[in-house]
């Protein structure tokens, strides 16, 4: 069973940078970030997959955010920079990709972080 922990959420001005932490014990696929902002549905931002860093994109995180990843997949980050107010989110790590799905597709992951806040002001 994976697990996922989050960190890094904050508060930054916007056109500012954050960098957030999912750290996974246990195998995984495919680790995601996706976030959740108020009276929205929770959408993927971009995934990585630990065995062989293949990486991919939502179109709003494409050019200012990055996915990376240390130690195999042990941790994940997402380097958000040129963040924007409506960056502002619950981001959640996610894990255990269902291959039958859409890589972004949040009913395709298993396994969930608790979720770490960014806000981004004008």
């Amino acid at each position: 069973q994976v697990r996922l922990r989050e960190r890094g959420g904050g508060s930054v001005q916007a056109r500012g940078s954050l960098t957030l932490s999912c750290e996974v014990s246990g195998y995984t696929n495919v680790v995601g970030w996706f976030r959740l902002a108020p009276g929205m549905e929770r959408e993927g931002v971009a995934i990585i997959r630990p065995s062989g860093g293949g990486t991919f994109y939502a179109d709003s995180a494409m050019g200012r955010f990055t996915i990376s990843q240390i130690n195999a997949g042990n941790t994940v980050y997402l380097q958000m920079s040129r963040l924007k107010p409506e960056d502002t989110a619950t981001y959640y790590c996610a894990a255990d990709f269902d291959e039958m799905g859409h890589i972004l597709s949040q009913d395709r992951y298993m396994t969930w972080g608790q979720g770490t806040q960014v806000t981004v002001s004008s």
